[in-house]
C-alpha cells in the first residue's frame, strides 16, 4: 500500500460488526470531540481492510485516503510521509478529509509526533485520523494515550461464513471445519489455508497435508512481525512458545522458563535480561502478546532445537512435580512420528491417576498424545475417544468433533462402541441441526446396547433433548421408548424417561410422580453436576421455580469447580428459564449473559441461540427496542438453520410481547397469533402456551377475541397441571379480559389474589394496569388511579420501564383529556423527524423505517420519541391520524 489511493475496492468484511460500529461512532460525533482512533491487533486479522473499509464508506469522493506507513516504499525525507500533509489538506469546500494511516507503530517517532499535530488540524477542519497499530509488541507511547478499537479473532460461524467465500466453491463439512480449527479466527491465516489446498482436498476427496499450516504458511501471514525471530531453543521466545503452544496454554511461570534457559545454556548470565518486546511478563508469567507470533515461532524452530526445548522444560516440570505436564514435553521431545507404547502407557496412567487434580484440557491432551504415541489400535483408539470426551466436557467442541472424527469404531472394543458417536452427536447436539444430533445420538445408543445400558440411556436422553429442542414431539418420544419390565438404566436416567414421556402423552400424575423423584434426587449430597442439571430440569417442567434455582445453582457451582465448561451454560440457560418463570427478569439477564458468553467460547451454538431467546424476552420489558430486535435476530438466525424450534418461539415471543409493551397491539397480535393458534405454524409443544396471554392482551383491542377464546380451555389444562406458577393468575386475567360484562371485576381480583400468591412483580404489575385501564373505561376514576399507581410502581421496581411508560399515560389521561393535536406542529419537526413521521404514519415499523431512511433503528427510536413528546402524542394511531389530517389539508 503506497502513498494516496483515490479508487478503493469494495471491501467485504466478517465478524467485524461491533468495530465497524464502533468507528462509525467515532465519525459521526462532533468534530471537537473527534480525537484521533486507533485500530489495533495482530497480524492477520485485517487492520488494513478495515481502513479499506473506512475510506470508502466514512470518506466521499476525493476526502478518503490511504497512507502507508515506512514499510511501503523509501522513507520520504525526514522521516515523515509525504501523503499525509497532502492528505490533510485535501478536504474541498468544507468536506471532511478522512486520513488512514497504517501501521502508525512502525513510523518513526518524529513521524509519530506529526500524527498529533495532523489529528488537530484534521479535527479543526471536521476531518478525523484513523490509525493502525499491531498488538504483538507494546504501543509507542504517543499512540498508548488514543482510544482503541481492537480486532479480535473471528467467531466460528464468522470464520466459516469467510471460509464459503474464500473458497468459491462448496467445501467438505470435515474439512471446513479441520480449516476453521487450524485458522484460530485468523482471517489471513484462513484464507492462506484455503489458497494451499486442491480443490479436490476441499471437496474431501484428497487427504489433507500435515499440518494444514505449516511454518512457511504461518511465516507469510506474520509477515514483518516474524522478522529476527530466533530458531534456537536457546532464546526465551522459543522455550516461551514450546512451553505454551503445543499445551494450549497461555502463559507458563517466568522462573520455569529461565531455569530451562540456563539448561540450554548453562554459560547464560544470572541475572534475568527483560523479556523480548514480543513476550508479556505479568504476575511472574511470561505470555506472547500475539497468539499467532507464538504459533508462527514454534513452527519456525527446527527439529533439534524443538526437541531441546521440550526435553528442558520437561526436567523442570518435573523438578517442580508436575508429573503430566512433565511426561507431555517427553513425548514431545521424541523425534516427529516415532511410536512409544511405553511412554504412551505412562501418559494414560498418569492422566488417569491425575483425576480432578488436573484440568480437563491436560488430560484430554495427554490422551491425545497417548494415542499418537501408541499407533493404530484397540488401545490407542480407546485413548483417543477419552481425549474426545474430555475436550467436550471442557468446553473445546471443535477439538471433541475433530479427535472423535478419526476414532476408528470398529477398532474398539464392544464395551466401547457408539462412544465416539456419542460425542460427536452431542457436539452436533450444541453446534449444529437438530436433527442430525437426534440420529446420531439415537445411534450411539444402538451401538452402546447392551454392553453399556448406562451409556445408551445417557444417549437416548440425550436423543431426546435434540427432537425436544427441535419441537419434534414424535421424535422425542421415539427416543425415549416404552416403559419395559426388567430395562437396565441408571435410575435418574429412569425417572427421567418415565417422567418425560407421561408428561408428553398427557398423562401429568405419572409424570409429577417420576419427576418429583428426579427433583428430589437434587436434594441429595453428593450429587455430579449432570445429575443436578436434569434434577433442576425435572423442578421446572413440573413449576418447582424455587427447587430449579436451588439445585441450578449448585449444579453450576459442581461445573466450575469440575472444569466442566460444556456444561456451565447449558447450567446457565435453565437457572436463566427459571428466573424469568418467576418474574426476575434482572436475575435472568444477568444470568444469559453470562452463559451466552460461556456457549460462544465454547463453541455451542445452540445453547448462545437459547441465551439469546432469554435476553430477548429480558429486554422486551424495557425500553430497550434495539437490544430486543438484536437479539430475536440472532436467536433466529442460528434456530432456522439448525431446527431449533423452542429457541425460535421463544425469540418470536420475545418481539411480540416487545411490540405489545410498545403499544402496537396489532403488531403483536400478528405475531403471536402464528405461535399460538392451531395450524403447521404453531410454536414449540411445551412453550407456546407461555405467549398464550400476551396474545390474548393483543387479540382484546386487535378485535381478535374469538380466536382468543378458542385458547382457554386448553391453557386451563396447562394451568391446573402447575408447570407455570404464574398460569393460574394469567388465566384469570385472560378471562377477564374477554368477559365484556361486569363479572370481569372480580375475575381481575381473583387474578390479583393469585398473584399475590405466586409472587412475580412483572405479571402482578401487567394484571394491575389491564385492571387500572378496565376500572377507567368503566368510569371508575378513583379505583383506577389506585390500580395505575400501584402498576408503576411494581413496573418500576422489575425494571419495566416500557410497561410503567403505559401506565404513567393511562394515569396521565385521568387527569387531563387528551386535547385536539395542533396540526401546525408538525411544521416545527426537523426534516428528518418528518420523514419518520410520514413514514411510520404509513405503517412502517421502526426496522423499516430505517432500512428505508439507511439509519440506525436506534436513530429511528431516538427521533420517534422527541416526535411522540412534540406533538403531545401518545401513540401511532395518533401520529398516523394526524399525518393524515395534515396532508389532507395541505391537499385541499
Amino acid at each position: 500500500m503506497t502513498g494516496e489511493e483515490s479508487t478503493l475496492p469494495t471491501v467485504r468484511l466478517h465478524g467485524r460488526a461491533p468495530q465497524l460500529s464502533r468507528i462509525r461512532a467515532w465519525w459521526h460525533q462532533p468534530p471537537a470531540h473527534r480525537t484521533a482512533l486507533l485500530v489495533a491487533g495482530e497480524p492477520g486479522l485485517g487492520r488494513t481492510a478495515v481502513l479499506r473499509w473506512a475510506a470508502r464508506v466514512l470518506g466521499a469522493g476525493r476526502t478518503g485516503h490511504l497512507v502507508a506507513g515506512p514499510g511501503a516504499g523509501p522513507p520520504p525525507p525526514a522521516g515523515c510521509p509525504r501523503p499525509l500533509g497532502a492528505a490533510v489538506e485535501s478536504g474541498e469546500g468544507g468536506v471532511p478529509a478522512l486520513v488512514c494511516a497504517d501501521d502508525a507503530d512502525r513510523w518513526p517517532p518524529t513521524a509519530r509526533r506529526l500524527l498529533g499535530e495532523a489529528a488537530e488540524r484534521l479535527s479543526e477542519a471536521g476531518g478525523g485520523l484513523l490509525l493502525t497499530a499491531a498488538t504483538h509488541r507494546p504501543l509507542p507511547g504517543e499512540l498508548a494515550s488514543l482510544p482503541v478499537v481492537h480486532l479480535d479473532p473471528l467467531a466460528p460461524e464468522e470464520a466459516a461464513a469467510l471460509l464459503a467465500e474464500a473458497a468459491r466453491e462448496p467445501v467438505e463439512p470435515s474439512v471446513a471445519a479441520a480449516l476453521i480449527a487450524e485458522g484460530e479466527g485468523n482471517p489471513a491465516l484462513l484464507q492462506a489455508l484455503v489458497r494451499h489446498l486442491s480443490p479436490a482436498a476441499l471437496r474431501g476427496r484428497s487427504p489433507l497435508p500435515r499440518p494444514l499450516a505449516d511454518a512457511a504458511t504461518l511465516a507469510r501471514v506474520a509477515g514483518r512481525a516474524l522478522t529476527g525471530r530466533t530458531t534456537r531453543a536457546a532464546g526465551p521466545e522459543a522455550l516461551v512458545a514450546a512451553a505454551t503452544r503445543p499445551a494450549g496454554a497461555d502463559r507458563v511461570d517466568a522462573r520455569l522458563v529461565l531455569r530451562a534457559l540456563r539448561r540450554l545454556d548453562p554459560g547464560r548470565a544470572q541475572d534475568p535480561a527483560p523479556p523480548p518486546a514480543v513476550l508479556r511478563e505479568a504476575d511472574g508469567t511470561l505470555g506472547f502478546r500475539s497468539p499467532l507470533l507464538c504459533r508462527a515461532v514454534y513452527a519456525g524452530l527446527d527439529p533439534a532445537g524443538r526437541r531441546a526445548a521440550h526435553h528442558a522444560l520437561a526436567e523442570e516440570y518435573a523438578a517442580d512435580g508436575h508429573r503430566l505436564t512433565a511426561l507431555l514435553h517427553r513425548s514431545w521431545s521424541a523425534a516427529a512420528g516415532a511410536e512409544d507404547v511405553r511412554l504412551a502407557a505412562r501418559l494414560a496412567a498418569e492422566a488417569a491417576e491425575a483425576g480432578g487434580n488436573e484440568p480437563l484440557p491436560l488430560r484430554s491432551l495427554a490422551y491425545a498424545r497417548a494415542a499418537a504415541l501408541a499407533g493404530p489400535g484397540p488401545q490407542g483408539s480407546a485413548w483417543q475417544t477419552l481425549a474426545a470426551e474430555l475436550a467436550l466436557s471442557a468446553g473445546d467442541v471443535a477439538r471433541a468433533r475433530l479427535l472423535a472424527e478419526t476414532v476408528p469404531e470398529s477398532a474398539l472394543p464392544a464395551q466401547d462402541r457408539g462412544r465416539p458417536t456419542l460425542v460427536r452427536g452431542l457436539v452436533t447436539l450444541a453446534e449444529g441441526p437438530a436433527g442430525d444430533a437426534h440420529h446420531a445420538l439415537l445411534l450411539a445408543a444402538a451401538l452402546a446396547t447392551p454392553a453399556a445400558p448406562e451409556r445408551a440411556a445417557a444417549a437416548r436422553l440425550a436423543a431426546a433433548d435434540a427432537a425436544w429442542a427441535a419441537g419434534d414431539r414424535t421424535a422425542c418420544l421415539g427416543s425415549l421408548g416404552p416403559d419395559a419390565p426388567g430395562r437396565r438404566e441408571p435410575e435418574a436416567a429412569g425417572h427421567q424417561r418415565a417422567g418425560m414421556r407421561a408428561l408428553l402423552e398427557g398423562r401429568f400424575g405419572p409424570a409429577a410422580r417420576r419427576l418429583g423423584r428426579l427433583r428430589e434426587q437434587g436434594t441429595a449430597a453428593p450429587a455430579a453436576p449432570e445429575t443436578l442439571l436434569r434434577s433442576a430440569t425435572a423442578a421446572l417442567l413440573l413449576g418447582d421455580v424455587d427447587a430449579a434455582r436451588r439445585t441450578g445453582a449448585r449444579a453450576l457451582a459442581g461445573a466450575r469447580y469440575d472444569g466442566s465448561a460444556a456444561l456451565v451454560p447449558r447450567v446457565l440457560e435453565y437457572l436463566a428459564y427459571a428466573e424469568l418463570r418467576a418474574g426476575r427478569h434482572a436475575e435472568a439477564r444477568s444470568h444469559a449473559e453470562e452463559g451466552l458468553r460461556a456457549a460462544l467460547r465454547s463453541g455451542q451454538r445452540n445453547t448462545a441461540a437459547h441465551h439469546h431467546a432469554v435476553l430477548a424476552l429480558a429486554a422486551s420489558i424495557e425500553d430497550e427496542p434495539h437490544v430486543v430486535e438484536e437479539h430475536v435476530e440472532a436467536a433466529c438466525a442460528t434456530a432456522r438453520s439448525h431446527g431449533l424450534a423452542q429457541a425460535l418461539t421463544l425469540a418470536q415471543w420475545a418481539a411480540g410481547r416487545a411490540d405489545l409493551g410498545r403499544g402496537r397491539p396489532l403488531d403483536a397480535a400478528d405475531r403471536l397469533g402464528l405461535l399460538v393458534l392451531a395450524g403447521p405454524q404453531r410454536g414449540h409443544f411445551a412453550v407456546w402456551r407461555l405467549a398464550v396471554p400476551c396474545f390474548v392482551e393483543a387479540a382484546v383491542p386487535a378485535g381478535r377475541a374469538t380466536e382468543a377464546r378458542t385458547l382457554l380451555d386448553d391453557y386451563a389444562g396447562w394451568a391446573e397441571f402447575g408447570a407455570d406458577p404464574q398460569a393460574p393468575a394469567q388465566l384469570a386475567r385472560c378471562q377477564a379480559l374477554l368477559d365484556p360484562t361486569d363479572e370481569a371485576d372480580a375475575l381481575f381480583r381473583l387474578a390479583l389474589d393469585r398473584h399475590a400468591t405466586a409472587g412475580g412483580d412483572f405479571e402482578h404489575a401487567r394484571t394491575t394496569l389491564l385492571y387500572g385501564k378496565w376500572l377507567r373505561r368503566r368510569r371508575r376514576p378513583r379505583e383506577a388511579r389506585d390500580r395505575l399507581g400501584a402498576a408503576v410502581a411494581r413496573f418500576a421496581r422489575c425494571g419495566a420501564e416500557v410497561w410503567a411508560r403505559q401506565a404513567r399515560d393511562e394515569l396521565r389521561s385521568l387527569v387531563t383529556p387528551p386535547s385536539p393535536p395542533d396540526l401546525t406542529a408538525l411544521s416545527s419537526l426537523t426534516p428528518q423527524q418528518r420523514r419518520i413521521a410520514r413514514y411510520v404514519a404509513r405503517g412502517a415499523t421502526n426496522r423499516e423505517t430505517a432500512l428505508a431512511l439507511t439509519v440506525s433503528v436506534r436513530t429511528v427510536d431516538y427521533h420517534l420519541r422527541r416526535i411522540f413528546a412534540a406533538l403531545g402524542l401518545r401513540s401511532r394511531l395518533e401520529l398516523a391520524r394526524l399525518v393524515d389530517e395534515a396532508e389532507q389539508s395541505a391537499g385541499g
